[in-house]
C-alpha cells in the first residue's frame, strides 16, 4: 500500500494491539476487584498501581528514545534536502518553522518542497495544513 496522508500513522502490532490492551485490561480488572473485596484490598491495589505503571512505562519509554533518534534524523535530512535543492541553509528558518512543520514538509516532493516551505512560512500553516497541501506525497516507511 503507497504511504499518504491519510495512513501515514505507524503503528506496532505487539505492542499497540496485544501488549498495551492486555495491559490495561489486567490495571482494570485489578482496580475492579479492589473495589469489590474486603480481603486482600492492599494487594489488589497495589496489583493495579503495578499495572497502571507498567502500561505507562511501556507506552511512554517504547517511543521516547527511538522518537528522539528519529526527529534528529529528520532534521539533518531536511536540512541536506533543503539545502541540494535551493542552495540555502534550512538552519536560518528552523526556529520559525519548528519541528513539527519541518516534519511535516519531509513529505513534500522535492518539486514542492522549496514552494511549500515558504508557504508555510509566510501563511504560518500548521503541520496538519502542511501534510494536507503536499500533492506528490513522499512516503517515509523507515520510521519508528
Amino acid at each position: 500500500m503507497r504511504q499518504s496522508y491519510k495512513n501515514h500513522v505507524r503503528y506496532y502490532a505487539p505492542h499497540h494491539f496485544v501488549f498495551l490492551p492486555l495491559s490495561a485490561a489486567f490495571t482494570v480488572a485489578a482496580a475492579v476487584k479492589a473495589g469489590k473485596t474486603r480481603r486482600n484490598k492492599w494487594i489488589w491495589t497495589a496489583l493495579a498501581g503495578a499495572g497502571f505503571l507498567t502500561t505507562y512505562l511501556a507506552v511512554m519509554t517504547r517511543q521516547h528514545h527511538s522518537l528522539e533518534v528519529q526527529d534528529r534524523v529528520v532534521r539533518l535530512e531536511m536540512r541536506l534536502r533543503y539545502y541540494q535543492l535551493t542552495g540555502k541553509r534550512l538552519e536560518t528558518v528552523e526556529e520559525a518553522l519548528g519541528f513539527g512543520r519541518i516534519a511535516a514538509l519531509r513529505f513534500a516532493s522535492d518539486a514542492q518542497l522549496p514552494t511549500l516551505l515558504d508557504r508555510a512560512l509566510e501563511e504560518n500553516l500548521s503541520a496538519d495544513e502542511i501534510k494536507k497541501a503536499v500533492t506528490d506525497w513522499q512516503a517515509d516507511d523507515m520510521r519508528v
